[in-house]
């Protein structure tokens, strides 16, 4: 397809679309001669994807093309590149490592890891930005009066156990490497809102049982 099908088929203007392609956040498409070149569904796909980084994930341009450059490197492993892709998404703001509410959220998430024999994760620690944002949580509700211990995190833990096993089940579903990274990608920007909304309706549904009206 020609740049106006590209722009007609996405809803995105042709401008955007030359940014994008400026910024390396699209692959050039097929020279077809010196002013015109062709696309296919991979730029469509890829668009996409970069929309829903930047209009709904507020994420940086830069930060796209980092997570992207981790999307398109086939010198990585399937689960390194997948790993690396999210590990440059965005986080909350970490806390200074010598706060002691860091130290005993810390402590207690490693050992919420070794309950759950969770070796892998236990293993890169503090090299996970992941590790490193869910020791920030811990640490911030213990600051606020709301103490999480490892024994209230390991129930949690299982339920997403079971959630990442849909999760992968569903990336697998797709035909190629690139695709079944992007998706997952997509949907951590996309998806996580569905599932805190499905949490919050299940907590409603929950509430009723027990309480009634």
């Amino acid at each position: 397809m020609r740049l106006a099908d590209l722009s007609e088929r996405s809803q995105v203007s042709i401008a955007t679309i030359k940014y994008y392609l400026r910024e390396g956040l699209l692959p050039p498409g097929r020279r077809i001669n010196a002013t015109q070149a062709e696309y296919d569904e991979s730029h469509l796909r890829r668009l996409r994807l970069v929309r829903a980084m930047i209009q709904v994930g507020r994420i940086p341009v830069a930060t796209v093309r980092e997570v992207l450059a981790h999307v398109d490197d086939e010198s990585l492993g399937r689960t390194i590149r997948l790993g690396a892709a999210l590990w440059a998404l965005p986080r909350a703001a970490e806390l200074a490592q010598d706060d002691p509410d860091v130290t005993a959220a810390r402590r207690q998430v490693d050992l919420m890891l070794e309950q759950l024999g969770w070796t892998d994760a236990a293993e890169l620690g503090e090299l996970s930005p992941i590790y490193r944002e869910l020791v920030a949580s811990v640490a911030s509700l213990a600051r606020l009066g709301y103490p999480l211990e490892a024994e209230d995190l390991v129930p949690y833990a299982e339920q997403m156990a079971e959630t990442a096993a849909l999760d992968l089940d569903r990336m697998e579903r797709q035909p190629t490497p690139v695709e079944q990274v992007e998706i997952a990608v997509a949907s951590a920007v996309l998806f996580e809102p569905v599932l805190l909304s499905l949490r919050r309706l299940a907590q409603e549904q929950e509430a009723t049982r027990r309480f009634g009206l």
